[in-house]
């Protein structure tokens, strides 16, 4: 198959966006908004770096790549809207594989009614895949990292430390062991397939002032970068951190590492002001997701704000140590 005939098998049949003038098939998509602010987002994936076929079939590899980019979204308050799909192909990846990976994207795409716009096609030495994504939110209601406020409430969705713990499962023959089949299957579940919170994320509309990031490289990474972006301190404690109900089945070690440094559960973390926690606590109950407070705000004595971690009556400060490139 060849590039044009490569677009054309991808090339959607109907569209979801009203907005969407003219999709695949021009030198550009062309669409229309006009009274709603315009969000966008470019992730890039690579063979090897961001995922590997011994734990992914093709299908999950571009239902997570797609679930990465509608995360971001999340975290701003949006709506997706459009995605653009540039992929690098190299030799040993047929079109069946190919068609596999755009058919996980094309079933997470029809979940959150988004429509593929356009891209590009090259071949490579390996395969690599860069998502573009579009999304809108009310005039004037897009989340920063930057809106966290002193005595604010730190709240968390969802479990977290799921993803790495089913990664463990998938990678190493002795982990889990003990683990029932159905906990078992949920981990890698959540590894393969997660669930962006976008819906969630749009409940909160009634608030003013919410602080959001989405949790792709680790709790510590996340609320660091909050801390930073607001000049605030993030507190957050242990016990509190959700996690599975069979999470415990691994040991200690494994569970601290995962919680706090363990990625790509696309769960959210905030912070709100604590007369606006019934908002979040209705957002998750319409979004059917589970919702904890985890941490307070407070003001640093001096410089950039930092995270810590009370653990019993010991305090640490967090590193910034989930996954991050070229360090």
């Amino acid at each position: 198959m060849d590039e044009f005939s490569f677009i054309r098998s991808i090339a959607p049949k109907v569209h979801r966006q009203s907005g969407l003038i003219k999709g695949i098939g021009d030198d550009t998509a062309v669409f229309r908004q006009p009274y709603q602010d315009i969000v966008t987002a470019v992730d890039t994936f690579v063979e090897g770096v961001h995922f590997t076929r011994k734990t992914m079939a093709p299908y999950h590899v571009g239902y997570r790549v797609l679930a990465a980019n509608i995360s971001d979204i999340a975290a701003m308050g949006g709506t997706p809207a459009f995605y653009m799909i540039s992929i690098v192909i190299p030799e040993g990846w047929s079109e069946e594989d190919l068609a596999s990976i755009y058919k996980g994207m094309d079933d997470l795409a029809s979940l959150y009614h988004i429509d593929l716009i356009g891209g590009d096609t090259v071949s490579g030495k390996e395969l690599s895949i860069s998502v573009t994504i579009i999304g809108y939110v009310e005039q004037n209601k897009v989340r920063y990292r930057s809106h966290a406020r002193e005595k604010d409430i730190v709240f968390a969705t969802g479990t977290l430390g799921d993803a790495s713990a089913g990664l463990d499962l998938l990678t190493n023959a002795d982990s889990g062991r003990g683990l029932p089949e159905e906990a078992r299957n949920y981990f890698i579940h959540r590894h393969r397939m997660p669930s962006p919170r976008v819906s969630f994320a749009k409940a909160l509309h009634a608030a003013e002032r919410v602080a959001l990031n989405d949790i792709s490289d680790g709790i510590a990474n996340e609320a660091a970068e909050i801390a930073e972006a607001s000049n605030v301190s993030l507190h957050l404690y242990d016990e509190q951190i959700p996690v599975h109900q069979s999470f415990k089945r691994f040991n200690r070690e494994q569970q601290r590492k995962w919680k706090l440094f363990g990625g790509e559960d696309f769960e959210l973390l905030g912070t709100i002001p604590e007369r606006d926690w019934p908002i979040v606590l209705s957002a998750a109950n319409k979004a059917m997701i589970p919702v904890a407070k985890i941490g307070v705000v407070t003001t640093p004595s001096s410089g950039a704000g930092n995270v810590v971690l009370h653990e019993g009556n010991r305090h640490t400060i967090l590193d910034k140590a989930g996954y991050t490139h070229l360090k």
